[in-house]
């Protein structure tokens, strides 16, 4: 009798999981903040000191050929009025895009063509931590 109520509890267990999972996940054609064609490939602390203020995100979209990227604030500076800024660039530098401003959640999204080279991001919350990252998602 023990083996078959631990059964039933496990997978009762097993079945509330499953569903909390598949409840909890977007739909499969929802598009993200930079469309419904881009993934994210790369995200990164935005960082002073061994703390943290904000999430740099970066997304391709093969169908485009398009790199876009966000900047969000993390902690504090997450849903509160703080300066948030993005910049995202071919690596040498042209085809800039830039979003800056006293924001609430982001800065972005900013897009950048770049076949066959690499990118270029910078990333600022608040106004003192600045995030750079060169040659990045080189293709």
């Amino acid at each position: 009798m023990r083996t078959r109520k631990l059964a039933t509890l496990l997978a009762g267990t097993a079945l509330a999981a499953t569903t909390t999972l598949v409840a909890g996940a977007a739909p499969a054609g929802a598009a993200g903040p930079c469309g419904s064609s881009y993934s994210r490939v790369g995200v990164y602390a935005v960082s002073k000191n061994g703390t943290r203020t904000g999430t740099l995100e970066v997304y391709y979209s093969s169908s485009t050929g398009k790199n876009c990227a966000l900047t969000y604030g993390y902690g504090q500076y997450d849903g509160t009025t703080s300066w948030k800024h993005v910049t995202i660039s071919r690596g040498d530098g042209s085809g800039a895009d830039t979003d800056a401003g006293n924001y609430k959640y982001y800065a972005g999204p900013v897009y950048v063509s770049a076949p066959g080279q690499c990118i270029d991001v910078s990333a600022t919350v608040p106004a003192w931590t600045i995030l750079e990252l060169n040659n990045l998602h080189c293709g």
